[in-house]
């Protein structure tokens, strides 16, 4: 998806509804802003208890040598 939006004369950017409805983003939530090569992303900030369940079903088995638990 690919949305074009204006800076204001303030440097404010609007995230469009779509971008927003999609990324369950709120008002008042926090956005990492990072400059990579000529360009800027926006990264959300969720708090660690957010995140709790994310990995659910990762496969956890690993290949350990046999000198290892």
């Amino acid at each position: 998806m690919q949305h074009t939006v204006t800076i204001s004369p303030k440097y404010q950017v609007v995230i469009p509804s779509e971008v927003r409805q999609s990324l369950g983003i709120r008002p008042g939530e926090k956005v990492q802003v990072l400059s990579w090569d000529n360009r800027i992303e926006f990264i959300l900030v969720r708090p660690a208890k957010a995140l709790r369940g994310f990995l659910k079903g990762i496969n956890t088995a690993v290949l350990r040598d046999k000198d290892r638990l």
